[in-house]
């Protein structure tokens, strides 16, 4: 490898597009410059892997059960590394991050079959995939083996000398160069993030990160919740077996022979209850960790919606005339359908851990955070109007979902799951009594498109709606906006 560290310090790569006018210059990071360095050596980006040289994921095209979320601090350094490590610009790199998996979240396999972070073709990582963590593995769905293998097919491409060349050979396309590009010249390295030329601030970034990762919380928390029911139904049961034996020790008619093998039986009901105990206060502990990680990125993310109103809205609880929908995510994936199997009631399909909020102010009528046989993990709730609700199949119920507890509308209520007689994640939404469909209620019709989909039926194409108040300062031509002006208000 040419040694190129020595003069990366001061480097500063001017790259155009299509015209001068689109030029733009980047500043190349360096060993020297100050970023973290990976524990391994950089590997080599003049000669591809050779044959058998690199180990690869058993299964290449196959994505993780559990994808990795990063930080908006570990996404930026993450770039800072892998482009001073190849003396790419890590803003270029932030941008094909971008364009490519929308910072790991849209990671294919794609139509045309790329995969990963960066959306590498399989033959393609297969010479310059590389392991950049050191665990012995290049696999394109890690976010550092991915950013710095794309950083090395950029510096084998010419990036040094060409970075436009080089963007069109990761992308055989002009308007990819030219996005890329356009993407990379908008990131703001005094504020490390992106400025995204349409009016949003680098706290957008951010933001995005923290939804991203409080995503991965909420289902951290469902899947420690589900571990616990089996536990507990199990030291039930033995309680119930230790009982009964109990019973019989405690006739002073059987045997003495007998009455020591009762005593032994129940000695060893007991040591499998503290077995069992001692699994069910670590899972209790687990859920206690991972419900602590949720409430501390709630309150990061409330922080960071200060700056970033606007993207805050998108994706959160949606309101509409008073109501809000009980189940978060949107509409790509959220559905239901119009009927219910065996009596009126609506099943909102959505993954595991989805957030579910209470669907207007209302009070809670009853609550139980034990699993039951039928509706598993659920509340009643109810409205103003006196009409009731049921919520079912809950993975978690927020501690303040009691009896007697005041829920403003679009209150966290708790998490979508599987619990009680159930096929999979779902919220099981009725009225109580079960008397109608509440698909039919008008407020239920008009959120889809917006905050769900049919699954039976077209869905109108919509719009997220932003949540909150947009208020617009009138005044005369002339005169102080804020002073004199009138401010009104709109939902």
């Amino acid at each position: 490898m040419r040694r190129l560290f020595a003069v990366l310090a001061a480097l500063a790569v001017v790259c155009a597009s299509a015209s001068a006018a689109d030029a733009r210059t980047f500043t190349v990071l360096s060993p020297a410059s100050g970023s973290k360095q990976s524990s391994a050596t950089p590997a080599s980006y003049e000669q591809p892997n050779a044959a058998g040289s690199v180990s690869l994921p058993f299964a290449l095209s196959r994505p993780p059960a559990q994808p990795a979320v990063l930080s908006y601090e570990q996404l930026v350094e993450m770039w800072q590394r892998a482009g001073g490590a190849y003396g790419v610009p890590w803003e270029v790199l932030a941008a094909i991050n971008k364009v490519e998996s929308n910072f790991g979240r849209n990671m294919g396999p794609s139509s045309a079959g790329a995969i990963g972070w960066m959306q590498f073709m399989p033959s393609t990582w297969v010479r310059w995939g590389t392991d950049a963590n050191g665990d012995g593995i290049a696999d394109p769905w890690n976010p550092e083996d991915a950013v710095f293998s794309a950083a090395r097919y950029l510096a084998a491409a010419g990036a040094h000398d060409d970075l436009s060349r080089a963007i069109f050979a990761y992308n055989h396309a002009q308007w990819y160069v030219d996005e890329i590009l356009k993407l990379a010249g908008e990131f703001d390295s005094g504020n490390g993030g992106f400025a995204w030329g349409g009016g949003a601030s680098p706290a957008a970034l951010r933001l995005d990160a923290l939804q991203q990762q409080l995503t991965q919380a909420r289902r951290e928390v469902a899947k420690a919740r589900q571990k616990m029911p089996v536990f507990e139904s199990t030291i039930e049961h033995l309680e119930r077996k230790k009982l009964i034996l109990a019973r019989r020790a405690g006739d002073p008619s059987i045997p003495a022979r007998k009455f020591e093998q009762l005593e032994s039986r129940i000695a060893a009901v007991e040591d499998a209850q503290r077995s069992v105990s001692a699994k069910l206060d670590q899972r209790r502990a687990d859920l206690d960790a991972a419900v602590a990680a949720m409430n501390g990125l709630r309150e990061q993310l409330a922080s960071a919606a200060v700056d970033a109103p606007a993207e805050a809205s998108v994706g959160g609880a949606q309101t509409v005339n008073g109501y809000v929908f009980p189940v978060g995510g949107g509409p790509a994936i959220v559905s239901v359908s119009h009927h219910h199997h065996d009596y009126p009631a609506a099943d909102i399909a959505a993954p595991e851990g989805s957030p579910l909020y209470a669907l207007a102010d209302s009070i809670v009528v009853s609550s139980w955070s034990r699993p039951d046989k039928k509706c598993g993990i659920g509340f009643e709730l109810q409205l103003t109007d006196g009409t009731e609700y049921l919520y079912c199949h809950l993975s978690y119920l927020e501690p303040s979902v009691v009896p007697g507890a005041a829920l403003a509308a679009g209150a966290p209520v708790g998490l979508v799951g599987h619990t009680g007689h159930a096929t999979g994640p779902h919220l099981h939404l009725q009225f109580v009594p079960a008397t109608a469909y509440p698909q039919v209620e008008p407020w239920f019709q008009s959120f889809a498109g917006l905050a769900f989909s049919w699954q039976d039926a077209p869905t109108p194409e919509r719009a997220e709606k932003p949540v909150g108040r947009v208020f617009t300062i009138l005044a005369d031509e002339g005169s102080d906006p804020v002073s004199g002006g009138v401010i009104t208000f709109t939902r």
